[in-house]
């Protein structure tokens, strides 16, 4: 998606071998037009899915999830990290270990909110260890929900996430993949495959 490359190129700070800082535009502060964007396009890959809700986890997938919802009219839901006084009835739990805080966190949905025939959408701003959309896939799981796909504005292709996400039969769609980046330049990967899969 050239408008997001050039966003990255633009604003984007490398810090260190796998950090990417995109603080300006899409996860601390937030281009509204610009994240409608992403989600149109997500929407537009995703079209005709039937997809019943949309799944993230707090807090940076949520404006890239909620453009999402807007573009194909569907209800969002935030895995949320803590449990609070307003969480009542019953809860789905998992870990998920997050890369960026390096640490581990039990984020839960309330199941009022997950049935068994929804057909969900995983949304997220970064895919690197694929740990956070593990996490969603094991609270679907125990929803009884459907997974369709994952949807990410982007992935850290030099990590492991993505191809075994793919590997286990998942649909990945990464908005940007990044093959490798220092503080002198970003690489994409041009299309949205495995650099070992044939482009066919």
């Amino acid at each position: 998606m050239n408008i997001l490359k050039e966003r990255i190129l633009q604003e984007a700070v490398v810090l260190g071998e796998d950090v990417l800082k995109v603080s300006s535009f899409l996860n601390h502060q937030i281009d509204p037009d610009f994240m409608a964007e992403l989600g149109k396009e997500i929407a537009q890959r995703f079209e005709g899915e039937k997809i019943t809700k949309i799944l993230t986890v707090e807090a940076s997938g949520i404006p890239i999830a909620l453009a999402t919802g807007m573009a194909m009219h569907v209800p969002v839901i935030f895995a949320k990290k803590h449990s609070t006084s307003n969480v009542s009835g019953s809860a789905y739990r998992t870990i998920v270990y997050s890369f960026t805080h390096n640490t581990e966190y039990t984020v839960l949905v309330e199941s009022d909110y997950l049935d068994a025939g929804d057909r969900v959408l995983i949304v997220d701003d970064f895919l690197a260890n694929g740990r956070s959309i593990y996490g969603l896939l094991e609270l679907l799981e125990e929803a009884g929900a459907q997974p369709v796909g994952i949807a990410v504005a982007i992935e850290k292709g030099f990590q492991s996430g993505g191809r075994e996400l793919r590997a286990e039969g998942y649909r990945v769609e990464s908005l940007v993949i990044i093959d490798r980046m220092d503080e002198d330049e970003i690489v994409f990967r041009d299309g949205n495959y495995d650099e070992d899969e044939d482009d066919e």
